[in-house]
């Protein structure tokens, strides 16, 4: 399984934040909180690990391939899910609790049901509520009293009025958050039902004992120690007996062949497919009379000579060659043939058939698989030595591959082997067990358990940068969109226009950053954009050609404020200040050449004679410099007229443009890359040589954006949607398969001999 799916990463403890209602919990009760969430995350682990195997032999024992298919699919669809089933059913838990002291006001009172809307509730929601009120009861029927003990013990503690149906860890409000949290599951409803046993028989058979340990911490703290309860009686799940689930899942008896009699059954139907086509579709054992076979120590013994001299590369290595050889030697020297047993033949050929898919998987690295492939000894010598291999998916030997390939889809063959730490981790693995694993299992626990940590630590600093990288990317997108609406603005009043060419360099130069700056901070919707928009607006009607009096009138008192207004625009966007100066000097010019039009006589005047005493007060209510300078300025301003549209780019971007192609909503290519999920690993072919793998970070909606990163979290690319579609339709993108290995393996495997056997009955 993957090892993210074992742990549940919950946001923000409630208790953390002082102004929360879980804040304001007692102490006894947050610590009875965390305990529950402890036991209930470990349970539900429990039950995952377990639902491949149940619904493996549940599929196994299907009578249509539709109905096999519905189970593999559920397999599939719970694997992808579990985490966030995790996740939603602990969230439910922690806000259950948050609320006990939070009073709900104006809350409607629950309609009380009549025969007619009973008519009206769907026979698979009937089903779901008879097998929760089934549930239930058998929880009630033995722990209603250290339940009816807890419900009274928190009542003394918080506000609000609970009972044995209502309190957070009674066994109906358990059910509901199972049930909400799995509402994302595309099962059918037989498959739900299996899911709601398994949640039966991992979760809720402990809660006596979780409501025992919970009354122990209340009565610790003082509350209520005169109410006695019984002691729970430890849960003990049967083994090896009692009744399976039948085909349906509808019936509720007890599943615990799901244990060790139910992989062993799965492991006995592939020997029986073995047993079938062994003769036609596979090669039959043509065995001496005399042939006698080797015990399975015999066969361990064998395997772990050939394992002490296995090759670094395995396609030079034929495992069942050098152990026929191997048996042909020993034959010789006791004058017996001795053989491999038919068990232990049929555990060979299907450890054979698994790495034979392991071996030509797409998904996983050539370089890897050179690493995995060295694997097959130990792998069959645990196969060998527990059939259970086969079918528990929780097997360690089995984790142990899925999350080395797990780890390793996002690995290029053109990094640095010598100085990658993960092909190192794993190299370091596959030694150890080539070089220690004799006939005890526990070293897949072990190697586990480590390399789980190695990727725990990996995986932590992987996510914060691809966190990092996202905020990046929204960032930056905000800006992106914040520049086209200040171009759309800017265009919009300039475009097609001829104005002087200090407006315009101050326009694109200068007030552009403070309406993005406004923008950004503000909205297109403020008060603050729109008055920048006027200040614009005001700006480029201040240097037009004015010909009355009541313009000149207008202008003189206009220009004040709109000088006023545009230095503060410039300072709060730290506008370079000289610049600025030099801006401000031009543009005074401008205005008083605009006021000397308007002020002047029929007959031009010289140019020292431009302005007149009655132009006194409005050159000193200007600031303006003295009036020599400024007719010399004015006389040297430059008109322009901007034809071409104005964009704005941030240092160093390039703005690409869309592929002139048109696609057709339905089109297959788009529907590929809308199918696409965050998370999604892919493979791009660069050219003929290098393909790059990286995994889809997250789609940034206001740009339509898709943000790529490489295993460390690192953008490693980023593309449109239309140009993933024309990746799409020139097959230089491929999907990487993220189930696990193993389990994609076997199914391939159980396919394959099932796809055999009825070819031959044909």
């Amino acid at each position: 399984m993957r090892t993210d799916a074992n742990v549940v990463h919950l946001k923000a403890a409630p208790e953390q934040k002082q102004t929360s209602a879980a804040g304001r919990l007692p102490v006894a009760l947050i610590s009875v909180r965390d305990k529950a969430a402890q036991q209930l995350r470990l349970a539900l682990q429990t039950l995952f690990d377990n639902a491949d195997d149940s619904l493996f032999e549940i599929a196994d024992r299907a009578t249509s391939n539709a109905e096999q298919n519905a189970f593999f699919e559920a397999m599939r669809d719970l694997r992808m899910k579990r985490r966030g089933i995790e996740r939603s059913f602990l969230q439910q838990v922690f806000e259950s609790f948050s609320k006990l002291n939070q009073y709900e006001i104006g809350k409607p009172a629950p309609q009380e049901a009549s025969f007619e809307s009973l008519a009206l509730v769907q026979n698979d929601e009937l089903e779901e509520s008879v097998a929760i009120d089934t549930m239930v009861a058998k929880v009630m029927s033995r722990a209603s009293q250290p339940l009816s003990h807890l419900t009274t013990r928190m009542n003394v503690l918080v506000s609000k009025k609970l009972d044995d149906k209502n309190t957070p860890l009674g066994p109906q409000q358990l059910c509901q958050y199972f049930l909400e949290a799995c509402r994302s599951l595309g099962v059918e409803i037989k498959v739900k039902l299996i899911i709601l046993k398994l949640f039966e028989r991992y979760v809720l058979t402990d809660l006596e004992q979780l409501y025992a340990e919970s009354n122990q911490v209340l009565v610790a703290a003082n509350v209520l120690p005169e109410l006695q309860s019984a002691q729970p009686r430890r849960s003990s799940r049967p083994a090896t007996s009692g009744n399976s689930l039948s085909r349906s899942g509808a019936e509720f008896s007890e599943p615990s062949s799901y244990v060790d009699s139910g992989v062993q059954e799965a492991f006995g139907s592939l020997q029986a497919l073995l047993s079938e086509l062994r003769g036609s579709a596979l090669p039959a054992r043509n065995l001496p009379s005399d042939a006698i076979p080797i015990s399975s120590n015999d066969l361990m013994r064998l395997l772990s000579h050939l394992q002490s001299r296995a090759p670094l590369q395995v396609d030079e290595f034929d495992l069942q060659g050098q152990l026929e050889q191997l048996l042909h030697r020993v034959s010789t020297r006791s004058g017996k043939s001795r053989v491999v047993g038919e068990v232990d033949e049929d555990v060979i050929n299907l450890v054979s058939m698994l790495f034979e898919f392991i071996l030509d998987d797409r998904t996983l690295p050539d370089s890897f698989k050179a690493l995995i492939g060295r694997l097959q000894i130990p792998v069959l010598k645990v196969a060998v030595l527990d059939k259970t291999f086969f079918s528990r998916g929780s097997h360690p030997a089995r984790r142990l591959l899925n999350e080395i390939a797990s780890a390793a889809m996002g690995w290029a063959d053109q990094d640095e082997v010598q100085r990658d730490s993960l092909y190192q981790k794993i190299e370091q693995i596959v030694a150890r067990l080539l070089n220690d694993f004799v006939d005890d299992p526990a070293i897949f626990s072990e190697l586990l358990a480590d390399f789980l940590a190695f990727t725990g630590d990996e995986r932590r600093r992987s996510e914060l940068l691809e966190q990092r990288t996202r905020d990046a990317e929204e960032g930056r997108a905000r800006a992106e969109m914040a520049r086209q609406e200040v171009e759309h603005a800017l265009n919009q009043r300039l475009l097609g226009k001829t104005l002087p060419e200090v407006v315009v360099r101050l326009l694109q130069e200068a007030w552009s950053k403070v309406l993005l700056l406004t923008c950004l901070k503000h909205g297109t919707q403020s008060e603050q954009w729109q008055a920048a928009l006027a200040t614009m607006d005001d700006l480029i009607w201040s240097v037009a050609p004015h010909e009355d009096l009541e313009s000149r009138a207008q202008l003189l008192e206009l220009v004040p404020s709109l000088l006023k207004n545009l230095r503060e625009g410039l300072v709060s966007a730290a506008f370079d200040p000289f610049s600025t100066s030099d801006f401000f000097t031009r543009l005074e010019a401008l205005h008083v050449q605009t006021l000397q039009q308007l002020n002047q006589p029929t007959k031009p005047a010289p140019a020292g004679e431009l302005l007149d005493h009655s132009d006194t007060a409005a050159e000193q209510k200007l600031e303006l410099p003295p009036r020599e300078d400024i007719a010399n300025e004015a006389a040297s301003q430059a008109m322009v007229e901007v034809n071409e549209e104005i964009v704005l780019l941030a240092p160093g971007e390039t703005r690409e443009h869309e592929p002139e192609i048109n696609l057709d909503d339905n089109d297959e290519a788009l529907t590929q890359v809308d199918n696409l999920r965050v998370g999604s690993w892919v493979e791009f072919q660069e050219d003929e040589e290098h393909k790059l793998r990286c995994k889809l970070a997250a789609v940034i909606k206001p740009t339509g954006k898709y943000i790529f990163v490489n295993r460390t979290g690192m953008k490693v690319l980023e593309k449109t949607r239309m140009g993933l579609a024309i990746e799409f339709r020139r097959d230089a993108i491929r999907l990487l398969n993220d189930a696990l290995l193993f389990d994609r393996a076997l199914e391939s495997v159980i396919g394959n001999l099932r796809s055999l056997k009825n070819n031959n009955g044909r």
